[in-house]
């Protein structure tokens, strides 16, 4: 079992929970400065640990509210910041239309490996109630979430991200400043909601995109041809796989195909 000691206290690092805590200052404001978080912005943390973007934000966003999964990490942030609203509880059931009731959420965090997709999810289920998130994940996920089309990195992650918002790769984080150490590089991104969604169905969007991509190698006429009515669509474009369309593309292909059954 591995410990961290901050401020002599001393807690068991979970690795179910995935808790990496950064310990670079210079990061930690360079995060809050490019999340373009401001005082009278209702902000909403992740994962605070042992407050490292905390210490950061108290001191430029005074309605501060962080959701914490770890007891004993919930309640050193009581402690050690006791102006921040503290949710102990797992994000990913936290409610965010309650927490941006009165006002859009800014959100940070410094997110576990483990459920980064899950929250990523979340996020785009509620884009609606927050301006943006900026967010520190594993590289390999910064660099799915912003890849063009053609790449290997392009699939159903960077499709439907960047169809609801816009996704910015901000700088890369080496390992060796988090404890304990991970095995890979992390990087930070920013995702801001686009004010109008390109369509009506996201839900049914989605979902196309999945079978789309479903089995890359094959086209799109042989991944569609089974759930959708593809009668509408050129040969062409069919005879493609969905890895070469933009986004643009995509969409305009959604809008042309209809659901069977």
């Amino acid at each position: 079992m591995i410990n961290v000691e901050y401020k002599h206290t001393e807690i068991a690092v979970k690795k179910k929970l995935g808790q990496n805590f950064l310990t670079d200052r210079n990061i930690t404001r360079k995060i809050v400065t490019l999340s373009g978080a401001k005082a009278e912005e209702n902000v909403l943390e992740i994962g605070p640990g042992f407050g490292a973007l905390t210490r950061e934000l108290v001191v430029c966003c005074p309605y501060l509210t962080v959701v914490e999964k770890d007891p004993k990490l919930a309640a050193f942030i009581r402690t050690e910041y006791p102006g921040v609203s503290v949710i102990e509880g797992d994000f990913l059931q936290t409610n965010l239309e309650m927490l941006a009731a009165t006002q859009p959420l800014r959100i940070l965090g410094n997110i576990p490996y483990s459920i980064t997709s899950p929250i990523l999810f979340k996020l785009l289920d509620h884009r609606r109630s927050f301006l943006s998130a900026t967010l520190m994940m594993q590289h390999e996920v910064a660099q799915r979430l912003v890849a063009k089309p053609s790449t290997k990195e392009y699939g159903i992650l960077a499709v439907q991200m960047q169809a609801f918002c816009e996704v910015e790769y901000l700088f890369k984080v080496g390992r060796k400043v988090f404890r304990p150490q991970p095995n890979v590089d992390s990087a930070v991104i920013r995702m801001t909601p686009k004010i109008a969604d390109p369509l009506a169905d996201a839900d049914g969007f989605r979902r196309f995109i999945r079978i789309a991509f479903h089995q890359r190698r094959k086209t799109l006429s042989n991944n569609l041809k089974e759930l959708y009515d593809i009668s509408l669509v050129e040969s062409d474009t069919l005879q493609r796989r969905a890895e070469a369309l933009t986004i643009a593309e995509l969409l305009q292909l959604f809008g042309m195909v209809k659901a069977l059954g």
